[in-house]
Formats: C-alpha cells, structure tokens, sequence
C-alpha cells in the first residue's frame, strides 16, 4: 500500500514535558521527531495532538509546539487510547484522511492501544518506528511487534517522509533532503 499525501495526517501523540525526561533515547527521539514534523510541514500534511492529563504531565514540549506552529491545538484525553477520545474521533472524521502517521509516546501504551483502535475503525495506522519510544526499549521492541502485527505500518521518518514526497527535483524534494541531512 502507498502512502499518498492527500491521504494522511500526523498525529503528535502526548509529547509530554514532564514525562518526555524519562522516556528512552530522548535526545534522539526529539531529533527525529523534530525533523517528522518539519517535513510534513512541507508536505502541507495536517496535524492532530494529543495530551494526557495535562495537569500531571504537562503540554507538548515547546520545541514541537513551534513547529506545528498554528495548529497546535491539542486534544485533551485521559484515555490510554486516542480513540476512546469523542473530541479526538470527531477531529479526525473531520480531517477525512485514513492514514495516520504517529510519533509520540509511550509505544507500549498510548500509542499502541490507538494504533489498534485506528485499525479497528478503518484507520491505517502509520508507526513512525525512530519517532516513538518508551521508558524502557524492551516495551517499545514489543509494542512495534505487536502494532504490525495488528496491522500498523512500521516505518522510519526519512522513507515516510520520501515515500509521500514520491518524486525529486522539486523545491519540496530540496526541503525534505535538508532536513533529513
């Protein structure tokens, strides 16, 4: 299955202040993360995110909120799942895309229960595998085997980002290459 643009839409998972510290790799998964959303800007791809109680554990980290930039409206949930969210299933209707590319965290947790959820309502869930992670890299390892195995796309921020992009010698094809450098 081909990802298209005119298909898809990103989701910015519960990409947290107070829990982003204690999540595995973090540095890198900020730099990758980071790079994502560049590039689905320049792709002109939508944007959905989330929060999971806020109160406890804070908003979207700053950096990724400049980046989405306007619309950075983020959907409140206290639901492990996106899904279980009414405002969040209402968003996404809306949006009319059935593929959702997802970066955030934790893999084992919120991100996969909503990539199961996607799936079970029609959804092609799009797991961006060096954009996710978890407190420890043994739940995150077994949360991408069981999200493909559920049926989510496993994949990585540059052949995502290429993939949607599909053809070079264009001034977004000169952008995408920048920001995967």
């Amino acid at each position: 299955m081909r990802i298209l643009k005119e298909n898809t839409a990103v989701l910015a998972l519960d990409i947290q202040a107070r829990l982003f510290p204690h999540i595995h790799g973090n540095e890198e998964l900020l730099d990758k993360i980071k790079r994502l959303f560049n590039g689905m800007k320049v792709l002109n791809i939508p944007f959905l995110v989330t929060e999971q109680y806020s109160k406890a554990l804070g908003s979207t980290l700053d950096e990724v909120q400049e980046i989405i930039g306007d619309e950075y409206k983020p959907i409140e949930k206290d639901s492990f799942s996106c899904m279980d969210e009414p405002n969040f299933e209402k968003k996404l209707e809306e949006l009319g895309r059935k593929n959702i590319i997802i970066a955030g965290i934790e893999s084992h947790v919120c991100v996969l229960q909503t990539a199961i959820d996607m799936v079970a309502k029609g959804y092609q869930p799009i797991i961006v595998a060096d954009a996710v992670s978890s407190r420890s890299t043994n739940d995150k390892k077994y949360a991408l085997k069981r999200m493909s195995h559920e049926g989510a796309i496993i994949t990585t921020y540059e052949s995502v980002l290429f993939e949607l992009q599909r053809v070079s010698g264009n001034e977004q094809f000169k952008a995408i290459s920048k920001i995967v450098k």
